[in-house]
């Protein structure tokens, strides 16, 4: 039984989330993601200004005529939300936790994929395989996915984005669109990202909250770990200590940048002080653009 604040909480979500898919999202996902997979149709006899590349050699040689194989887009997609629920993203300065943030993301993407007759699986991981719910169409099944986001209670704090991506790779046969939710406090995953994003259309949203960024002057401050426990105490009113752990930070976030550039992973960071919407939308439109400008 789901307790009613938990209920309204998840209803709200969905009609916020609903209404941002149906006037500005679900065209943005579907001209982003549209035409990623295509599947052979049919051959027919060669036509002038046709790709040389799609020439069926062995039909032709059979017909004593030249054919091409024809290709179509694939209308049905699988979306994979593969989402950390480690210890830190239980943390939000902001009013809103990392994890309610993520919620939201995954909201939107999941209710654009069923507008677009497409399938929505669920992973939750921590450094072990949390929750794994199977792809399925369905607002009855997004509405699941939504209540495991909110209701999980990982059994571990520490983070494994390696052993996530193993998981998924294993399960997703076809090429499917990999959505990694996560604020990627990890290290040791570059080859496994790097092979999701051959085999997937693998999107990266790095969770951020300006806390684990920036500490005001407030003296004397216990820091701890949300995944080790492990806890240091700063005096914050001492500059350099501010800017040490301001610029361990901005290197982490570089790291992470280019990590994604360099696997070939979209990146899309995400504040906990900010719209968390925004910048999806503005990912998709721009991928879009550069989609139509080939």
């Amino acid at each position: 039984m789901i307790p009613d604040e938990l209920f309204d909480k998840i209803r709200r979500l969905e009609v916020r989330t609903r209404g941002v898919v149906e006037n500005v999202f679900g065209g943005e996902y579907h001209s982003a993601f549209k035409g990623r997979g295509i599947e052979f149709a049919e051959v027919r006899p060669y036509q002038v200004g046709d790709d040389i590349r799609n020439i069926d050699w062995n039909v032709s040689a059979r017909m004593d005529e030249t054919y091409v194989k024809v290709f179509e887009e694939e209308r049905e997609q699988t979306v994979m939300l593969c989402v950390d629920v480690s210890g830190s993203e239980d943390f939000g300065s902001q009013g809103k936790r990392k994890r309610e943030v993520a919620a939201e993301i995954c909201a939107v993407m999941a209710f654009s994929a069923i507008q677009n007759n497409d399938q929505v699986g669920l992973l939750l991981f921590s450094d072990k395989v949390e929750t794994f719910v199977r792809p399925r169409k369905g607002r009855r099944h997004v509405l699941r996915c939504i209540r495991e986001l909110y209701t999980a209670e990982p059994r571990s704090r520490g983070t494994d984005i390696q052993g996530a991506l193993q998981h998924v790779l294993r399960i997703l046969r076809r090429r499917s669109i990999l959505m990694l939710v996560s604020d990627f406090f990890d290290d040791g995953y570059d080859s496994m990202l790097r092979a999701a994003a051959q085999r997937h259309d693998t999107v990266g949203v790095e969770l951020q909250d300006p806390r684990e960024e920036e500490l005001p002057p407030v003296g004397l401050v216990d820091l701890t770990d949300a995944e080790t426990g492990e806890t240091v105490t700063l005096d914050t009113r001492n500059p350099a200590a501010r800017q040490a752990f301001a610029e361990r930070a901005r290197a982490r976030r570089e790291r992470t940048a280019s990590l994604l550039q360099r696997t070939g992973v979209g990146h899309v960071p995400v504040r906990t002080d900010e719209d968390a919407l925004e910048p999806l939308i503005a990912f998709f439109r721009e991928r879009s653009r550069r989609g139509r400008s080939r």
